[in-house]
């Protein structure tokens, strides 16, 4: 080429760092076509990688170096600086994490919640990959695919614009060892280079044998290159799974070796004579020997019999249980005679649904190299370049409250990467709801939700911002985390089933008792605070048991509810009747109006409990009186404000609210309004509230 060409800008280098070689591709984009302007193939002298990994930084370096320098002089001298490299599917940590999110009131989903969920997503996956692999490795995340989202509860295909209580998705998230990466950046600075853009070698593949179009097809990609076997999966539109088995092309050079007793060089030469009618080579020996494709075939045939069967289980087990539509094959051990076939066989596809993807899948691709063809070895170098115009991913440093932090740069990094990385639990990165209350009320669960918490505050470069604002290189963030709002809390008197009072027509006359609750067994009364797991039981009802005990009195004759002879069991519910024909002891109590109601409770409390004969008192019954038969016991004075005026009550150990017109000028004979409104603390309160030293109460008339 002369030195005057002049090729459009960025010219592209992508450098595939393999097992066995190392491939350099320099090229450019140009109306939708890609140019392949220099090419160049470096095989390794010795095991300086082994199943994608490198293990001789220095030897790797001084291979690159030669190809670089090989590519500059295709390209007349012109320097090379930046580089586009890949990681190996071995090296590749999957996971899928599950991410939700619940609102406090119904929502509208916008892109801001989604990609926040997705993050949450992203780091389930990672914890998933630390607790299998242990805390001393780092890793970092370098891509992730939404396989579902959940709106309340249900799958659904896109939440943007959705009202919703809960949403929820799974993430398929890729991760990197840091030592891997690491080790490849070295090798690569050690050739004078700079890492431009860091992919994945399945990723990079499948940008070039699956097109954006065909990934709504269940339908694989298969790498096989020397050490690994690297696989990845399209659905519905997007990468579901990936997967690699440690087994490919060395695995096949191997037996070859074993066999012939060669080295591992001349087994691949042995393993690459294609149609040949016969090879020549000589063992450790020093002897020459002859070898037919034939015998190649015959002797690798087991090996590659394991190698296609495991392929096809793993492909199986990524894709739910079940086969895949078609597979696309790339890279040289996929080349080796009846290799495609098996793979058809044990996915149980037809012969013509597992294909070689080579100058099929080029169609967009020129190659302006002398000697150089189409070929499934290109695809995955190709690609490593082609990925460059999707994405420039690098590593790049931010400072964290005051920490120099690295991340995998995608052109998608947010704070939230940052925090992750400089590792703010998730629970601090988001505000959390306060700790709910779960509870039982007759027999039905419900749940009251507590309070949300302060969002995090975030600064990036002194400015404000959110978890999803955008971060690039040496960028200073501060951020102070967020917090749990407060926990749920509420009182009985809350319940819309718990009735303040009810009141009773007992001969004629109207008897108001107070209600109450039965909380894990025991009686409560209105101001009880519910706690989480109570069991609640609230009735509408008094027994007629209930009704004696409380308003103790003894009854002879029968007794008649809503004119109906009642027994001791049988419910009386707010306004009913209640009548019997003998009562001695109830004319004390008969009332008809307020005044006269507390001046019966008041005469009440001087007579010893007379407890009716074959009358039955429940636990309930006794702990609904006890107020009442501890008030002569422990005498004690307490000072209350009554209307913004301060009483002194005397003479009893415990006190209800009735007790207040023995000392408070209030005529409740004298009807001002339509109700009565009685207050303690300023919530609302019945005859028999219980008051205590200071209480604030008030009483008046509500028209």
């Amino acid at each position: 080429m002369s030195a005057l060409v002049k090729y459009p800008e960025p010219l592209v280098f992508g450098l595939d760092i393999g097992t066995r070689s190392i491939v350099g591709t320099v090229g450019y984009k140009e109306n939708n076509r890609f140019y392949v302007i220099a090419q160049a193939t470096r095989y390794h002298d010795t095991r300086a990688m082994i199943d994608g990994q490198i293990h001789d930084i220095q030897k790797v370096g001084e291979e690159i170096v030669e190809v670089k320098a090989s590519l500059e002089a295709q390209l007349d001298g012109r320097q090379l600086k930046d580089v586009c490299i890949a990681a190996a599917g071995r090296v590749l940590k999957t996971a899928v994490g599950h991410g939700d999110y619940e609102y406090a009131d119904n929502t509208i989903v916008n892109q801001e919640y989604i990609h926040s969920l997705e993050m949450l997503g992203v780091e389930r996956a990672y914890e998933q990959i630390v607790a299998e692999e242990g805390t001393d490795v780092k890793f970092y995340c370098v891509g992730y695919t939404v396989v579902k989202y959940f709106l309340n509860g249900f799958e659904i295909m896109n939440l943007e614009g959705h009202k919703a209580n809960k949403i929820g998705a799974d993430v398929l998230a890729t991760f990197l060892p840091e030592e891997v990466v690491d080790g490849l950046y070295a090798s690569v600075e050690l050739a004078g280079l700079q890492v431009e853009n860091l992919t994945l070698e399945p990723i990079a593949a499948m940008n070039v044998a699956i097109p954006q179009e065909y990934r709504l097809l269940n339908i694989g990609l298969l790498d096989v290159g020397a050490g690994t076997s690297d696989i990845c999966i399209t659905k519905d539109g997007s990468i579901v799974a990936y997967g690699m088995i440690p087994s490919a092309g060395d695995e096949i050079t191997e037996a070859l070796v074993k066999k012939y007793l060669v080295d591992f060089n001349t087994a691949e030469k042995m393993k690459m004579i294609g149609k040949k009618k016969s090879h020549t080579y000589k063992d450790i020996m020093g002897i020459a020997h002859q070898i037919t494709p034939a015998e190649v075939q015959s002797t690798v045939q087991g090996v590659v019999t394991e190698i296609t069967k495991s392929i096809a289980d793993k492909i199986i087990e990524l894709n739910g249980g079940k086969s895949i539509n078609a597979l696309f094959v790339v890279g040289g051990g996929g080349k080796l005679p009846g290799f495609t076939g098996l793979l058809a066989k044990y996915l149980k596809l037809p012969a013509e649904r597992v294909a070689l993807r080579g100058s099929e899948v080029m169609q967009q691709i020129e190659i302006m190299v002398e000697d150089v063809k189409k070929d499934p070895l290109l695809v995955t170098p190709i690609g490593i370049c082609l990925n460059f115009y999707e994405q420039k991913n690098n590593f790049i440093y931010v400072n964290v409250n005051g920490e120099r932090i690295k991340l995998y740069d995608n052109d998608k990094l947010t704070v939230f990467d940052a925090a992750v990385a400089y590792g703010i639990p998730n629970e601090k990165i988001f505000p959390q709801r306060g700790d709910d209350i779960t509870f039982k009320i007759n027999g039905k669960s419900r749940i009251v939700r507590g309070n949300d918490g302060e969002a995090a505050v975030i600064m990036v470069n002194g400015k404000e911002a959110g978890m999803n604002t955008g971060v690039q290189a040496n960028d200073q963030i501060q951020i102070q985390e967020s917090t749990k709002g407060v926990a749920a809390s509420f009182l009985l008197s809350s319940l819309p089933e718990l009735k303040k009072s009810m009141t009773f027509l007992v001969n004629d006359a109207s008897v108001v008792c107070p209600g109450y609750a039965i909380v894990n067994g025991e009686v409560q009364t209105e101001f009880y605070e519910v706690q989480d797991g109570d069991d609640i039981t609230i009735s509408a009802y008094y027994t007629v048991s209930e009704l004696l005990k409380f308003m103790d009195v003894s009854v002879v004759g029968k007794i008649l509810v809503n004119n109906e002879e009642a027994g001791m069991d049988t419910r009386i519910y707010d306004n009913f009747k209640v009548h019997w024909s003998e009562t001695p002891e109830f004319t004390d109590l008969e009332v008809s109006s307020e005044e006269e109601m507390a001046e019966a409770v008041r005469h009440e409390e001087k007579k010893a409990p007379d407890i009716p004969k074959g009358v039955e008192l429940s636990e309930e019954n006794l702990e609904i009186t006890r107020i009442f038969e501890e008030r002569g016991q422990n005498i004690k004075n307490i000072h209350v404000q009554v209307n913004k005026q301060s009483v002194e009550l005397n003479g009893k150990g415990a006190y209800v609210f009735v007790d207040i017109f023995d000392v408070y000028p209030f005529d409740l004979k004298k009807v001002k309004g339509t109700a009565l409104v009685m207050t303690i603390n300023g919530e609302e309160a019945g005859h028999f509230s219980p008051i205590a030293d200071g209480d604030v109460l008030e009483i008046y008339w509500k028209n």
